[in-house]
């Protein structure tokens, strides 16, 4: 008589919108839960405190009090509605810090936007805090107009320089961000806040360019020979980018580390504490959960582009990922979602947008780039109660309301007992084969 194998169902939980999604699953599927080990705040500190510290100590830099004093013209340049750095916490004290040194600085905030649609009142509220919003003078920027920039050079990939003219207007430029991975760009943060941030749209489309996301270089927790990298560097220093506050999160968008100082040198440190304890080796299955890490990144379809493509590195061929996000914001770009709808397989998609010269690259062209890639390898079930299922479909993607009903799905087209890999939060890993 064969000994019977009892199946344990284990309850998991992965984080969506400002909540989680529930789901249970038998314990012998699941092949591996990838998560990052946040660091433990040994000190205890408060978050304000981790960083007053950051700020007292800069690396490779005197004091922002003493890089401010005398000056005039102070421009902070901070990140928009659709980064979780916690400004509320972070922008205030770098307030306090230029006015105790200089009461009578002129400082503007300039919003970095990118290629981003603008915050609302209500998104900046919520981000910058009301009493910093009513108080402050923020500008929020717009890549569109080109009279609105200011010519800084060529690139080391050739595209044009074009920056925000308020570059030119500033004594002093401060750039506070968080670090994460980031999938293309090595990691966030640092230089990202000048370029893409506060550059004009063609500057970005060069700098994002399909040669360019080709490279084996351009991928999370890489900056070497990184030329997306290589490229954001360059124009931080053509703007003067003096001093850079960033910070790192943990799960629940907590700051538990904050790196202050020189704009390359900080940033710097700061990826080198994140790699070291965000950097898993995949664990490679037929179906893959993941989310974007709930609010603010998984808001549309564009940038939970993301999490899937951390997802990608632990599916086996022609798997299905499952990817937890609410896009109660939609698709998140209307060139992103029309090439994904009309343009065919995902393979013809890529074999267009690989001929595509740098020179020609079109708006969100990097973002349809990734997903085809991922497309193109895996089917994608969205899991969303927030989002249009119609918008999910035309993207050429599975809808389901929540987990449970997306394993459903995953099953009929792997088998129900599929080996399942659970990514907590695919923005905050590092995966690699090694």
């Amino acid at each position: 008589m064969k000994k019977q194998v009892k199946c344990v169902r284990m309850k998991y939980k992965i984080k969506y919108h400002h909540s989680y999604q529930y789901f249970d699953l038998d314990e012998s599927r699941i092949t591996g839960v990838i998560e990052n080990s946040d660091p433990v705040n040994n000190h205890t500190l408060s978050e304000q405190d981790i960083v007053e510290d950051a700020l007292n100590h800069p690396i490779d830099s005197i004091k922002l009090t003493q890089i401010v004093e005398n000056k005039e013209h102070i421009l902070i340049i901070t990140s928009d509605h659709t980064r979780p750095l916690p400004s509320a916490i972070t922008l205030p004290l770098l307030l306090s810090s230029i006015r105790s040194a200089n009461p009578d600085a002129k400082i503007k905030i300039l919003i970095a936007t990118g290629c981003h649609r603008r915050p609302t009142h209500s998104e900046m509220i919520d981000k910058f805090a009301k009493e910093v919003v009513e108080n402050e003078e923020f500008i929020i920027h717009y890549g569109g107009v080109k009279e609105d920039m200011v010519f800084k050079g060529v690139l080391p990939s050739g595209g044009a320089l074009w920056v925000n003219k308020l570059v030119d207007w500033q004594d002093v430029m401060i750039a506070e961000g968080f670090i994460e991975p980031h999938f293309f760009a090595g990691f966030s943060g640092g230089r990202k806040s000048v370029l893409p941030g506060i550059s004009y749209k063609d500057t970005v489309f060069g700098n994002h360019c399909s040669k360019m996301l080709a490279s084996p270089h351009a991928r999370a927790g890489n900056l070497r020979d990184n030329p997306i990298h290589e490229d954001m560097i360059f124009a931080a220093h053509k703007v003067g980018l003096d001093f850079i506050l960033n910070v790192i999160l943990d799960a629940d968008k907590n700051i538990i580390s904050a790196f202050a100082g020189n704009p390359i040198s900080a940033h710097i440190e700061g990826c080198n504490y994140m790699r070291g304890y965000a950097s898993k080796k995949a664990v490679k299955s037929d179906i893959v959960i993941v989310s974007n890490g709930g609010y603010p990144l998984d808001q549309n379809i564009y940038q939970s582009v993301k999490g899937l493509c951390t997802a990608n590195s632990c599916t086996n061929d022609n798997g299905v990922i499952i990817m937890v996000a609410s896009c109660f914001d939609g698709h998140g770009g209307e060139d992103f979602y029309h090439w994904i709808k009309n343009g065919g397989s995902p393979k013809d998609i890529l074999k267009e947008i690989l001929q595509i010269p740098q020179d020609k690259t079109r708006r969100d062209q990097w973002q349809v780039q990734k997903l085809a890639e991922v497309m193109a390898c895996n089917t994608i079930i969205i899991v969303s109660d927030m989002c249009d299922p119609d918008i999910i479909s035309n993207m050429h993607m599975l809808h389901a309301r929540n987990v449970t009903d997306a394993l459903m799905i995953a099953e009929n087209i792997k088998g129900d007992k599929a080996a399942v890999t659970i990514i907590q939060d695919g923005v905050s890993v590092i995966i690699s084969d090694n």
